[in-house]
Order: C-alpha cells, then structure tokens, then sequence
C-alpha cells in the first residue's frame, strides 16, 4: 500500500524476521528502489530528496535494524550480516530486481549484499561510508571504532551526540524541527550506544569486502562530499580503483550529501536510474 503523501514521508511498520522494521513507500511507479537509512539519522534522511526521486521509481525507504526506529537484532550489527538482511528485505517487500541507494553504513552493506548475492540487485548507489581498510575515518568515527569498550559512551546523552553530530556537519540544509526530533528520537536510551556495535566491526569487516570488490559485477555509483570530516574521500576513491563497474562524483559537501547537496544528489542518483547505471560505470584500472 502506498504511503507517499504530497510528496512527503509517511512511515509505518511491519515485521521482517522477526523484528519490527519502519518503512515509508511510494506510488508504485516505474522501476523498484530500495533506501536504507544513513547513521545517526533515520529514513527522514531521504526527506529533500524524497519527492524527486519517487517520480522516478517505486521507492521503499527501510531503517536497518537498530538504526533510525528499527528495532534492533545483535546479529546483524556488522556489514555482511546486514547486507544478507537487505536481500531479505528485498523479498519481504517483493521488490524484483530493484536498485538500492545505501549513503553511510548502507554503503559496506549494499555492497556485500551485491558481493554474495550476483544478480539480483539492479544498481547500487552508495558513498559517505567506511570502506578503506587501513582504516580511513574521521577523529571523532575512528574513536568510536578503535575504543577498548563501549563503556565510557553508556553515561553521555545520547541526544547530545546524535544532535552534535547533526549541528556541527550539516551546513546548508534547513532540517525540519519534526525531522531533528526523529533523528533525536531514533537513539534514545541505549540505542545510540548499542547502533556503535555496527561501525565497531569495520577492522574485520572491510578486509573482507575489501577481497569482494573486484567480483562485483552490480553497477555502482559512488557519491561522496569532498569535504567530508567523518568518511574521507579516500573511502569513495578506494572503491572506484576497486569495483569493475563504478561511476563516481563528488559534491561541493561534507558528510551529509544527501542533504546538503540534495538536488545534484537526486539529479545523479535519477540520472544513474535512467539509464547511467546501464552505460556510466568506468572499468577500474
């Protein structure tokens, strides 16, 4: 059932194994997308860029278990183990061959969801995500990674940090007060700490994925902000020398392009869908 309404996100839930899952669709028009939800935000991430894109495609925008108001399943707090909940997610939604736009943690997922599972994911838009390994992150992201345990998070405010976050990197985007308070929302209690467990796995993870990427034959755009504080662009460039079929562009913004940069992001992510994901990706040296 459709759930876009003059163009804006309307979320709601179902369960997909086992767990509590929000999502938000659109009109069933053109082709299908799958958004999944960047960190420490929530599916309202995709809000300026939401009616644009749903003019292009069916989209189903999902928060990944234990992100956004997804309930959370410890399991799946690594990268592969949430790429093999994106094709079940896929499935659940009966979405056939659908392109998935995956911006920060939904990158190394999107990725290994495409690695182990050829074929049946159209396209992939992914960017602004730990990928590099040696590990190349931002002061702030490298801490929350390398730190000994998760102990000395467990007391701060999570609504601080999530709000700090938000305050210090987004730069032109004039973020809705019902938008702010669902990302505040999203990692409240324990949330926040426990969403850390995710990023805390990229020292064994991206090695991993590191060996996959030659064998993704999925195309794949690669957006990223060129002054970019938490994900270098090193990230981006690291996966275009890496994936055989990969297109990739840089916007004038730090982490939160999608956002920030929402209209060249929607013009590259509908442009990829009409046809760039088909002929754009460039061979990697």
């Amino acid at each position: 059932m459709s759930t876009w309404l003059n163009g804006s996100i309307q979320p709601q839930f179902r369960t997909i194994d086992g767990l509590s899952i929000r999502f938000a669709e659109s009109d069933d028009r053109g082709d299908h997308a799958l958004l999944l939800s960047p960190w420490p935000e929530s599916l309202f991430a995709f809000e300026p860029t939401w009616a644009r894109l749903a003019e292009r495609a069916h989209l189903v925008a999902i928060d990944l278990p234990g992100f956004g108001h997804s309930q959370r399943g410890d399991s799946l707090l690594s990268p592969r183990a949430m790429g093999e909940f994106i094709i079940r997610a896929a499935d659940a939604f009966e979405l056939e061959d659908p392109h998935v736009v995956g911006p920060d943690i939904g990158t190394a997922a999107a990725l290994f969801a495409a690695a182990l599972y050829p074929g049946r994911l159209r396209s992939l838009v992914v960017g602004s995500g730990g990928t590099a390994f040696p590990l190349q992150l931002g002061s702030a992201l490298k801490e929350w990674v390398e730190a000994p345990d998760l102990e000395a998070y467990r007391d701060a405010d999570p609504r601080k940090i999530v709000d700090g976050a938000l305050t210090a990197d987004i730069e032109r985007y004039a973020m809705p007060d019902y938008v702010r308070e669902d990302f505040l929302s999203s990692y409240e209690g324990d949330r926040f700490v426990e969403s850390m467990r995710y990023v805390r796995t990229y020292p064994t993870q991206l090695p991993m994925l590191r060996d996959l990427l030659p064998e993704i034959q999925t195309p794949v755009q690669i957006i990223a902000g060129v002054r970019d504080p938490a994900v270098p662009p090193v990230n981006a460039e690291f996966l275009q020398a890496r994936l055989p079929n990969s297109k990739l562009d840089m916007i004038d913004t730090g982490h939160f392009a999608w956002e920030d940069g929402a209209d060249e992001y929607a013009a590259l992510v509908t442009s990829w869908w009409d046809g760039g994901y088909a002929t754009g990706g460039s061979a990697a040296p």
